[in-house]
């Protein structure tokens, strides 16, 4: 069986760094969104059709051989919580891996936004994400998201079983990830570390 572990919150917030924290400490495996984003723009080019299907399709793929190869997988991404169309995508990925005898985690992170502008702009944020080492974009597509879909859930709003929402402002990524794993009582993998962060 595989467990997911999805890292949710609005562009900037830190999905990433926690992902990496939470990889390390439990020896999952991981996928960011922008690795599959930054794949597909390379070879089909910026939010082109083909680009979109292919960025959906390795997505797809992957979720798939996580389950099938029973590989825990923790997955970061950027979640409307006005638009059914994400949650419908959140609640096929839980039941994907709960009907095979995994479990699903989410794990909701909120920060303030001028927080979130200044991490935006952090060297490794950019080196790690090639489509936002263009800051003016990069700022104007961060401000746009948050003026036109709620990014995160409103008081009391629960959308899964294990649904965990942390205010990581004034946190550091070990420290959220310590919470993660307390939370829901996570064990860490007994792998090499070539099994789950192999180039990194």
């Amino acid at each position: 069986m595989a467990n997911l572990i999805v890292v949710c919150g609005p562009q900037a917030v830190g999905k990433m760094v926690v992902a990496e924290s939470l990889r390390d400490k439990l020896k999952y495996n991981m996928m960011m969104n922008h690795d599959s984003i930054e794949i597909s723009d390379r070879i089909f080019g910026f939010a082109t059709p083909a680009q979109k299907e292919f960025n959906a399709s390795f997505r797809e793929k992957a979720f798939e051989l996580a389950v099938k190869y029973d590989v825990d997988l923790v997955f970061t991404y950027v979640c409307a919580f006005d638009c059914q169309e994400d949650k419908d995508y959140l609640t096929n990925l839980h039941d994907l891996f709960t009907k095979n005898s995994g479990a699903f985690y989410f794990v909701e992170l909120s920060a303030k936004l001028e927080t979130r502008i200044a991490r935006n702009e952090t060297p490794y944020r950019m080196e790690r994400k090639a489509s936002k080492k263009n800051l003016e974009w990069s700022r104007a597509d961060l401000l746009e998201t948050a003026e036109k879909y709620r990014l995160n859930s409103e008081e009391g709003e629960v959308w899964f079983a294990n649904h965990l929402k942390i205010d990581n402002t004034d946190l550091t990524p070990g420290q959220v990830a310590d919470r993660v794993i307390e939370a829901f009582g996570l064990t860490a993998n007994d792998k090499e570390e070539k099994e789950y962060r192999f180039g990194v």
